[in-house]
């Protein structure tokens, strides 16, 4: 098959056209792949429920006994500690499972270190 010669140089503009158009696409326009936006609305969504039940977790911590010699034992300990005396004492289980989520770990951590003056 004999293409005619002005058909080639349409087509070379054409495929590059296609790539420099997804090139400035993906990285200037804000294009992303299904993936990348489901990964992204995973994480909006983790977050929400984790500031949504932070204010839960903490008031949890501060309905036990001795809250506030506690709260203040939490804001001197190191983080790995802050995060584990609040798994051990379950405050940031999510409700209907025994499941604790570290993103509402860590946020009811800075809702309990940052009240009261902290």
């Amino acid at each position: 098959m004999k293409v005619p010669t002005l058909l080639k140089p349409c087509l070379w503009s054409a495929a590059g056209g296609a790539v420099a158009m997804s090139v400035v696409g993906f990285a200037f326009m804000g294009w992303m792949l299904g993936s990348t936006a489901e990964r992204n609305a995973l994480m909006r969504a983790d977050n929400a429920v984790a500031t949504a039940l932070a204010p839960v977790c903490a008031e949890k911590f501060m309905a036990q006994q001795g809250a506030e010699t506690k709260r203040a034992a939490l804001v001197s300990a190191s983080s790995w500690d802050q995060r584990s005396q609040i798994e051990k004492g379950g405050w940031a289980k999510t409700p209907g499972t025994d499941k604790t989520d570290s993103t509402v770990v860590g946020a009811c951590i800075a809702a309990l270190t940052k009240s009261k003056g902290a």
